[in-house]
């Protein structure tokens, strides 16, 4: 209990007091502060209980962090002990099976090499056999020779159809991919009509379907024909760029070069001579002064 609320209690109940009223509340008084003073007690009974019970909760909580703390030292070092374990255990085969996976790199890359020599090779046997099946078509769709003395005109015999019929035949059988039957016509129509105005592109045409087809050697040799044997004519550009472009697929890559500036030297402004100077740049070559761009 407070001791000024003691001393202030204690000096009230001596101080006299007149009149039997006074000693009334007197009485009231004092029981009223036997009541607080029982509260009081109660209160601070109440509290020290409560004390004493949460000093041991936390003395328990206390008591149980140190006791996880000491379970979580004891599994950290039991965890890096078999993990330091393990680690020894796997280091010997790890090394070995990283061994095994350079060894089999090199053996893959080995077979590697041995598929691209092979798919090389057998790129090479089917174009030879590609050549051969060329060569035996055309022996086989040759015109048998002259008779001596004869006309030669005469022993072609006569055209399957006119010349303006069967180059548009052969143009309609091209873009409808029937390639067998229009290489056919285009050649039927060099046979018959070789002096023609439409005979460059027939020759062309040959070379071009060829080229799509992925057989360079034959459309290079047609390509060819048609800046030789027709000279100044109306497909000569486009042979000299379709040229370069198959000797471009063939690998020969020098070769394309040159052709692709012929074309730009001598045919600065016909149409394909910016696609001429874009082939050029990409292989690595300066365009001839003066070659217009290659519009985007």
């Amino acid at each position: 209990m407070n001791p000024r609320l003691a001393i202030l209690l204690t000096a009230a109940l001596l101080a006299p007091l007149p009149g039997t009223a006074q000693k009334r509340e007197i009485v009231e008084l004092q029981r009223d502060v036997a009541t607080m003073q029982d509260q009081l007690r109660t209160l601070q009974r109440s509290f020290d209980e409560k004390m004493t019970a949460m000093t041991v909760l936390v003395q328990q909580t206390l008591d149980a962090a140190n006791n996880a703390n000491k379970s979580v030292a004891v599994l950290e070092s039991r965890t890096r002990d078999q993990m330091e374990s393990q680690e020894k255990k796997l280091t010997g085969p790890v090394a070995g099976l990283g061994t095994k996976v350079d060894q089999m790199s090199g053996d893959f890359r080995a077979v590697q090499q041995s598929m691209n020599d092979v798919v090389s090779r057998l790129g090479r046997l089917e174009q030879r056999l590609t050549d051969m099946s060329n060569e035996m078509r055309t022996m086989q769709s040759a015109p048998p020779p002259p008779p001596p003395g004869g006309d030669p005109a005469a022993a072609l015999g006569e055209p399957p159809m006119p010349a303006g019929k069967l180059y548009e035949s052969a143009l309609r059988d091209t873009r409808g991919g029937r390639t067998e039957l229009a290489l056919q016509q285009f050649a039927d129509y060099l046979r018959y009509f070789a002096d023609t105005e439409m005979a460059p592109n027939a020759q062309f045409w040959i070379g071009q379907i060829y080229y799509d087809a992925a057989q360079y050697e034959p459309a290079l040799e047609n390509f060819d024909l048609v800046l030789t044997k027709f000279p100044q004519n109306n497909k000569t550009v486009d042979a000299m760029y379709m040229k370069g472009q198959t000797l471009l697929k063939m690998d020969r890559r020098t070769e394309a070069a040159n052709e692709f500036r012929r074309l730009q030297t001598e045919y600065p402004k016909s149409p394909v001579a910016p696609k001429a100077c874009s082939q050029l740049r990409s292989l690595g070559y300066r365009c001839p002064a003066g070659a217009p761009a290659a519009r985007k």
